[in-house]
């Protein structure tokens, strides 16, 4: 099978070569998929797309006149994907259901620890050859309520991990998994609750029309005052000028984000040489309380691995015209 891998990373290709064997012919692309780049994949079978790639329903549209079928996705995510139109159209797409949870729960950890102990800013100390410890006071981990909204898969390792740091852990989740209540004492609550007892919040579910915003200036409001707020799912879960008011104000005293609703054609590329255009997030680079990554919570060995062995055995079931159970389709 003939596949464009649109938004390809150097960092993938030993992982997709590896799990691929030769098996299919794949052509990279260092570009996303838009109506401007259909044209790269002309006389090809399948494409591959990343999170940022555009399969809206213009696009869609364009692919099936040139006798594309299939999509298959590097991401667990699919809100890039008008499922709905692709249905109509006759494509199969598929997707990575779960690569690592372990990866993007550590990662949040991660950043819940940087931002509060303010280990950025203590390293750019040590480099300038100042040892002092004024403005570096974090708190303990340990007894500290963290409101997990969203509890997956990736949700769930993280419970596991704050549940090891001594945290109170509170949860808002439509299906509740009794295993946590159970084993990790944790307390489903509803999302104002949560939003008002909790001193650090980390959001986990995926973003669709009823989550967009999620994070907004009336649950903001009923926040403690100081509180952590860490994303790791998608940009637009968050409202970032609420965000950004809140930060000013105090009302938010961390922020730790790996994700940017604005983040198509700025994440994943250099930029050094460039202006940056992006006033939003040029001004959240101005805190000190925000620690921000270029979407990599998921950029482990392990979920790199998983993630190209997935897709290509979903490009296997593409060819063998075979059953796949990580297809999309609309509900």
């Amino acid at each position: 099978m003939k596949v464009a891998i649109y938004s390809f990373h150097q960092f993938e290709k030993p992982f997709l070569e590896k799990a691929n064997a030769g098996k299919h012919e794949l052509h990279f692309f260092d570009v996303r998929l838009s109506v401007q780049t259909i044209v790269l994949c002309v006389g090809f079978d399948a494409v591959s797309l990343f999170v940022n790639d555009d399969a809206s329903a213009p696009v869609l549209k364009s692919l099936h006149q040139q006798g594309i079928r299939f999509i298959t996705l590097r991401s667990t995510g699919f809100n890039n994907v008008d499922v709905k139109e692709a249905n109509q159209l006759g494509f199969r797409v598929t997707r990575v259901p779960a690569y690592s949870p372990y990866a993007v729960a550590e990662h949040a950890v991660a950043l819940m620890l940087a931002l509060n102990r303010r280990l950025i800013r203590a390293h750019g100390r040590i480099m300038d050859l100042n040892f002092s410890l004024n403005g570096l006071t974090g708190f303990d981990m340990n007894g500290k309520t963290v409101g997990i909204i969203g509890t997956g898969k990736i949700g769930s390792v993280l419970v596991r991990i704050l549940h090891g740091f001594g945290c109170r852990l509170l949860a808002y989740d439509k299906n509740e998994n009794e295993e946590l209540k159970q084993k990790f004492k944790v307390e489903y609550t509803d999302f104002f609750s949560l939003c008002s007892r909790s001193e650090i919040i980390s959001l986990h579910i995926p973003l669709m029309d009823e989550t967009k915003y999620i994070i907004n200036k009336s649950c903001i409001d009923v926040m403690k005052k100081g509180v952590m707020l860490i994303n790791t799912g998608r940009g637009a879960l968050v409202h970032t000028h609420d965000v950004i008011t809140a930060l000013k104000k105090g009302q938010i005293g961390y922020f730790g984000m790996d994700v940017y609703e604005e983040e198509e054609g700025l994440f994943f590329e250099d930029h050094s040489e460039d202006i940056l255009l992006d006033d939003t997030i040029a001004r959240l680079m101005t805190f000190q309380n925000v620690l921000i990554t270029s979407h990599q919570a998921f950029l482990t060995e392990t979920a790199l691995n998983n993630i190209m062995t997935t897709t290509i055995q979903n490009l296997d079931c593409f060819e063998n015209m075979t059953a796949c159970e990580n297809e999309i389709s609309e509900k």
